[in-house]
C-alpha cells in the first residue's frame, strides 16, 4: 500500500485514544469498517479461533502481520520468544511501545536464514498471499523459514456465501478467477490507499495447495461465520 493507513490509525488510538474507524472499500460490495480498538483487544476478547492458535503455538514464533501486537504480547507473557513483523512501520512502532520485544517493519519474503517453530498467520492470515497464483511462491518461501518439525497456524474464511442465493445456487463467473480473490482499498481520516489484493481460501483449496507443495494440512477449528483455523506441517518426504 502506498500509505501507512493502518499505522496511522493504530498510532492515533494509542497516543490520543481518538479512534476513527478504518473504512474498507471493495468492488461490487458494500463498504465495511474496521474499529481500530479491535486491534488492541485482550486475549479474553479474541475469537475462539485466535485463542486456539495461541494455545497451539510453541517454540520460536514468527507473528506475521502482527498489527498492534496483541497476539505477540500474549505469547510473550506465556514465556515464548516472538518475532513480530508487519509492513506497517507505524504499527511496528506501537508494538514496541506496547512492549513487544522483537518487532520489525518487514515483508515476510525478506526473511532469510532464520527458522521458526511456529509461523502465525491470523486475522484472515491467508490474505497476505494476495492471489491464488502466488500460493506456490508463498509455500516455497515458508519451507525456507520453518523448522523441519515446525508448524504453520493460519486462519481464513470461505467467502462462497457471498455468491450464494437464497435457494442455495452458487453464482460466480468462471472466467473471473478464484472467488476468494478480493481487492480492497482502505480509507482513514482523509487518506486513501492504493487498491491491493487479498486472498480468502476455502479449506479444500488450501489443503490441495498445501499438499501439492509438500505440506500436510489439518483442519483444527471451524467458526460460526465460515472461518476456520488450519495447521500445516512439512510432509515427511520434504524433510
Amino acid at each position: 500500500m502506498n500509505t501507512d493507513i493502518l499505522g496511522q490509525a493504530i498510532t492515533d488510538f494509542f497516543y490520543q485514544h481518538a479512534p476513527e474507524d478504518i473504512t474498507v472499500h471493495a468492488p461490487d460490495f458494500d463498504e465495511d469498517t474496521i474499529p481500530v480498538s479491535y486491534l488492541f483487544r485482550e486475549h479474553s476478547e479474541m475469537p475462539q479461533i485466535e485463542q486456539k492458535a495461541l494455545q497451539l503455538a510453541y517454540g520460536n514464533i514468527l507473528d506475521v502481520g502482527c498489527g498492534a501486537g496483541s497476539h505477540s504480547l500474549h505469547l510473550q507473557q506465556q514465556g515464548f520468544t516472538v518475532t513480530a513483523i508487519d509492513i506497517s512501520a507505524g504499527a511496528i512502532n506501537i508494538c514496541k511501545e506496547r512492549g513487544v520485544k522483537n518487532a520489525t517493519a518487514q515483508n515476510l519474503f525478506e526473511i532469510k536464514e532464520q527458522q521458526f517453530d511456529t509461523l502465525l498467520f491470523l486475522m484472515n492470515g491467508s490474505g497476505i498471499v494476495g492471489t491464488l497464483a502466488n500460493i506456490d511462491v508463498f509455500f516455497n518461501h515458508l519451507k525456507t523459514i520453518i523448522h523441519p518439525n515446525g508448524q504453520i497456524l493460519l486462519d481464513s474464511s470461505d467467502i462462497g456465501y457471498l455468491f450464494t442465493d437464497e435457494d442455495g445456487g452458487f453464482w460466480v463467473d468462471p472466467s473471473a478467477g478464484y472467488y476468494g480473490e478480493m481487492q480492497y482499498q482502505l480509507h482513514y481520516k482523509g487518506t486513501t490507499s492504493d487498491w491491493f489484493d487479498w486472498l480468502y481460501l476455502d479449506y479444500n483449496t488450501l489443503q490441495n495447495a498445501a499438499n501439492a507443495n509438500g505440506f500436510i494440512c489439518e483442519l483444527i477449528l471451524e467458526g460460526a461465520h465460515h472461518e476456520y483455523l488450519a495447521k500445516l506441517t512439512l510432509a515427511a518426504h520434504t524433510l
